[in-house]
């Protein structure tokens, strides 16, 4: 086992280590911030319900696992976003883990267009929850709190109906791009 006296990574290991610290991008510079954030690979999920008749829907990188008792997953939502105001009215809201091959679909739903589900096949739950056909895995939620988080909202859901496949590779977002998932 290594140990390490300092809290700080060696100088090798960070890209800008080695740059005098006035050289060096820092957290106000929101590109790099962001580029830094995306390091960090994640799911692609899209969210959706019916709303006044019609599907609406966005696409979201920051799903994650909340709890298993009461069963509850996140979603961070831009509080600049014209599409969650929407789905917030939605008793239940579908979160389907997008497949490998959506990604397509993923630019759809992350653009900014009036029918977002043009052309993709999905379908809504009893109580409106918007699903897609082809999904690694599909969440049916409603919302159990939304908590203010900087220039986002941590949107928290109550899971009352799930399931997966294993089998469907899902799609994953690392580096402002869409990747697929290699065993090693």
């Amino acid at each position: 086992m290594t140990t390490m006296s300092s809290a700080q990574p060696p100088a090798a290991a960070l890209p800008a280590a080695g740059l005098p610290a006035a050289a060096r991008p820092t957290v106000a510079d929101t590109t790099h911030l962001r580029r830094v954030f995306g390091a960090c690979p994640s799911g692609v999920t899209a969210i959706g319900a019916v709303v006044d008749g019609v599907p609406v829907g966005l696409a979201a990188s920051s799903f994650t696992s909340v709890s298993l008792d009461p069963p509850l997953v996140s979603v961070c939502i831009a509080r600049t976003s014209s599409t969650w105001p929407l789905l917030a009215r939605a008793p239940r809201i579908g979160i389907s883990i997008l497949s490998a091959a959506q990604a397509q679909a993923g630019r759809q739903l992350a653009a900014r267009q009036p029918d977002r589900f043009a052309g993709l096949t999905w379908h809504a739950t009893a109580d409106g929850a918007v699903l897609l056909a082809d999904a690694s895995g599909w969440l049916d939620t409603s919302i159990e709190a939304q908590i203010p988080a900087g220039d986002h909202d941590i949107i928290v859901l109550r899971v009352h109906d799930l399931d997966a496949s294993h089998d469907i590779h899902p799609l994953v977002f690392h580096a402002s791009r869409f990747h697929r998932l290699e065993h090693i």
